[in-house]
């Protein structure tokens, strides 16, 4: 069982709707990665008595859910990669917050700098040493009685650039412990959502967009209507 929703499949790519707490990749936790979960259902699913070629084509924190690209061929895999690299690639997702931003929409640019021993990034608006400029769009896009619907569009991708610059901010998103949020979320999700993925196909060279339904959750599902 792979938990996740496949959202597109064909010859070249299989793409998913990540559940929070799934790793996209092997870590050193040594838990199965959604990578593989996908090599044995596809390996049982097509009968396929060879190894399944499942490449990894970009990542998405664990506790985050929703959007992940898969290449079912090297070829696929190496073209995917290259989007990516040259930024051809649009990214939103969805963020959940509790306190209201100071604008209905803005650019946040901070310089983040990585701590490997914490597993962490801290945003700073000058540039230090060994800092990676971060830029993300953000829009204010729904609220409920005690939360704020966030839309956000990363213009680079950075170790939890999301997060960091968002707790910058002021508005930290729920659940998120190691960013500074009062609580953590029962199942130990954050409420931040990989909502959609626009690309050109790979092989086909045809526009897709992917867009992954929120999480099962009450206050998602509020958003979601």
């Amino acid at each position: 069982m792979i938990g996740s929703q496949i959202l597109f499949e064909d010859n070249h790519l299989l793409v998913v709707n990540k559940l929070s707490g799934q790793i996209v990749q092997g870590d050193k936790t040594g838990d199965k990665p959604l990578s593989d979960l996908l090599k044995d259902y596809l390996k049982e699913r097509d009968q396929k008595p060879g190894n399944v070629f499942m490449g990894v084509v970009h990542r998405i924190d664990r506790p985050v859910s929703g959007v992940v690209i898969f290449a079912k061929t090297s070829k696929a895999l190496a073209r995917m990669n290259e989007l990516f690299k040259t930024r051809e690639m649009q990214k939103t997702y969805w963020a959940v917050v509790k306190v209201k931003p100071p604008k209905m929409e803005g650019k946040l640019v901070h310089y983040l700098i990585k701590n490997e021993r914490q597993n962490k990034s801290y945003a700073s608006e000058q540039e230090k040493k060994g800092s990676l400029r971060s830029e993300l769009d953000y829009k204010l896009i729904a609220s409920s009685d005690n939360y704020f619907l966030l839309e956000i569009n990363p213009i680079t991708g950075r170790h939890h650039q999301i997060r960091a610059q968002l707790a910058s901010l002021g508005c930290i998103i729920k659940g998120d412990l190691k960013y500074g949020f009062a609580r953590s979320n029962p199942d130990g999700s954050i409420h931040l959502h990989a909502r959609k993925l626009s690309f050109m196909h790979p092989v086909k060279n045809e526009p897709m967009t992917i867009v992954a339904p929120v999480p099962n959750e009450n206050l998602w599902k509020g958003f979601e209507v």
